[in-house]
């Protein structure tokens, strides 16, 4: 039997001269993955410096909304928003923090990051619902009891405190047990209960004890409110009362299942 030819020996001494298959293989795979990873290196720097070094993405302006009773101004100021720095770098809670801390007037505040070059500030104020006046001045208490302003003119729509404490009787065992912190409190929760269209019309809320607490409305008419436990029953039904008997000048919800109005 004849052997190869000379032709056939080179064509195979050819095809085995190059590296096997499998390892050609992997040769392939080993330069793909070196240049994933280099591109990988090249968008994570290029996203950093977009991020950091960039002009592009820096805070250039910053808008207030939501304030009623402060001004833009005055929330710009103590909220010392960094401006020019990277806007992915900017402390969002710090800022929320020094608005807090500045301006005791709001009850919440939102910081946003409005890309590509702003901050966002969103704000939400507290709304007094009792006053407690003194030397001519008035002190704004919201529905927590939160004393956040003092004021030398008093907002509209939120009732005087007085405080009408006797000093002998069950008064005086209501003061010796719950102390004037704690009546005020209670006025406070009796204040947040006010139907809203006769909390336009309260002009003062009476704190005699724990148990005694009564509303004086425009018109000379009167609620007598009691304590302020059952401060939502109280309320619906003051509101029926009202409508029911709308010529009478007094009011007791004290007992709200069993209410009571007179005309004078």
């Amino acid at each position: 039997m004849a052997g190869p030819t000379t032709a056939e020996r080179g064509q195979r001494q050819q095809e085995s001269s190059g590296p096997p298959p499998a390892r050609r293989w992997k040769n392939r795979r080993f330069r793909t993955i070196v240049i994933l990873a280099l591109a990988v290196v090249l968008l994570g720097s290029g996203s950093v410096w977009l991020l950091y070094g960039s002009p592009w993405l820096r805070v250039r302006h910053v808008s207030v909304s939501g304030t009623a009773v402060l001004t833009p101004e005055e929330v710009l100021e103590a909220a010392d928003v960094p401006v020019g720095a990277p806007l992915v770098s900017v402390d969002t809670d710090g800022i929320e923090a020094r608005l807090r801390r500045k301006l005791p007037r709001i009850d919440e505040i939102d910081v946003v990051r409005s890309w590509p070059r702003g901050i966002g500030l969103k704000v939400t104020e507290r709304t007094p619902v009792l006053l407690i006046e003194k030397d001519g001045k008035f002190t704004e208490v919201d529905k927590e009891g939160v004393r956040f302003a003092t004021v030398s003119r008093a907002p509209h729509g939120a009732p005087s405190l007085e405080l009408s404490l006797a000093r002998s009787g069950s008064a005086t065992a209501s003061l010796r047990r719950f102390g004037t912190d704690r009546l005020v409190r209670e006025a406070v929760a009796v204040a947040g209960d006010i139907p809203a269209a006769v909390r336009r019309d309260t002009r003062t809320l009476k704190v005699r004890s724990y148990d005694d607490i009564t509303l004086e409305l425009s018109g000379g008419r009167t609620v007598e409110w009691g304590s302020a436990e059952n401060g939502a029953a109280k309320a619906r039904t003051l509101t029926a009362l009202m409508k029911a008997a709308s010529g009478a000048r007094y009011f007791d919800v004290s007992v709200p299942t069993a209410p009571a109005s007179a005309a004078s």
